[in-house]
Formats: C-alpha cells, sequence, structure tokens
C-alpha cells in the first residue's frame, strides 16, 4: 500500500496522464456504442460525456505542468466534475432502477429535425434523444450509467487522495 502512495508522490504527471488517456478511451467507447451500435444517448449520457470531456481537460492540463500549484488546481476541477458526473450517473441509475409512470427524457433525433428549423434542432441534438430510463446494454449486469457512476467515483478517488498528497508534499 505504500509503495502505490508513494507512486502520487512521485508520478503525478503520470497518474494525470492515465485518467485522461482514460477518459478518452471511455468517450471513444461511448461513441462505438452510439455510432456502430445503434444506441441512442439520452440527455443524462449527454452530460456524462460533458462531465467526462471535462475531466479529461482539467487532468490533462494538470499532467502537461510540472508546477504544484496548476496540478493542485487541475486536481481539484478534475475530481469536482467527476463528482459532478458520478452524481448524473447515480441519477440515471435510480431513474433505471426505479422509472416513473411518465417519462420525459427527451425525442428523438429525427424527430427532432423533422419537425423543427434547423436553427433550433441543432441545439436540442446536443440534448439527446434517448429514455433515460431505459437500459439498453449491460455487461456483468451493470447498465452504462451504473459503469459510468463507477468510473466517475474511481476517478474523483484517485483525484482526492493526488490532490490530497500533493498539498501535503513541498
Amino acid at each position: 500500500m505504500t509503495s502505490v502512495l508513494a507512486l502520487f508522490d512521485t508520478a503525478p504527471r503520470r497518474i494525470f496522464a492515465s485518467i485522461f488517456l482514460a477518459c478518452l478511451g471511455l468517450l471513444a467507447f461511448g461513441m462505438y456504442l452510439q455510432h456502430v451500435v445503434g444506441l441512442n444517448p439520452c440527455p443524462m449520457c449527454v452530460v456524462q460525456r460533458y462531465a467526462l470531456v471535462l475531466v479529461a481537460l482539467c487532468s490533462a492540463l494538470a499532467g502537461a505542468s510540472d508546477r504544484k500549484s496548476i496540478q493542485l488546481t487541475g486536481g481539484v476541477l478534475m475530481v469536482l466534475m467527476s463528482v459532478a458526473g458520478a452524481y448524473v450517473a447515480a441519477n440515471q441509475s435510480w431513474l433505471q432502477w426505479y422509472p416513473p409512470e411518465v417519462v420525459s427524457c427527451g425525442r428523438d433525433i429525427y424527430g427532432m429535425i423533422e419537425t423543427f428549423p434547423l436553427q433550433r434542432a441543432i441545439p436540442m441534438i446536443f440534448k439527446g434523444g434517448g429514455d433515460c430510463t431505459k437500459v439498453d446494454w449491460t455487461f456483468l449486469g451493470a447498465s452504462i450509467a451504473n459503469w459510468s457512476f463507477l468510473c466517475f467515483s474511481g476517478i474523483a478517488v484517485i483525484g482526492a487522495v493526488l490532490v490530497w498528497r500533493r498539498s501535503r508534499r513541498a
């Protein structure tokens, strides 16, 4: 355990880079599920993607610098974005486990383009169009929202330990 914690002291930039690469991998997998498998992201999925992009940016900026202050600021922002993403993923998981009687998560993309002018349809597309309560895909019995929650929580814990260890070091 001590050697793992020592890694936070000796190689913080590698940890930030690993988080950045993990975020890119998760985003790429989300694009694969959307464009190859054909799963339509819901509004909560889109918000989680935005949170993941922000986590990736914060970790990349923190990892690119040798300055402790930038690493601490980037680490804190990364933890905050991870907690926000975990919150949205937890809410979506809750909706999937206990779906409401009336679902009002959004409409499908093609319906928006056909119904609304392009100026109104484009912003709506970025809001997502799938059903937030629907479980389209599972792995080891957990939905995408469940896995998203676990990933965001893991990143938040790693980021919190990294910030804690960096702030203690002189």
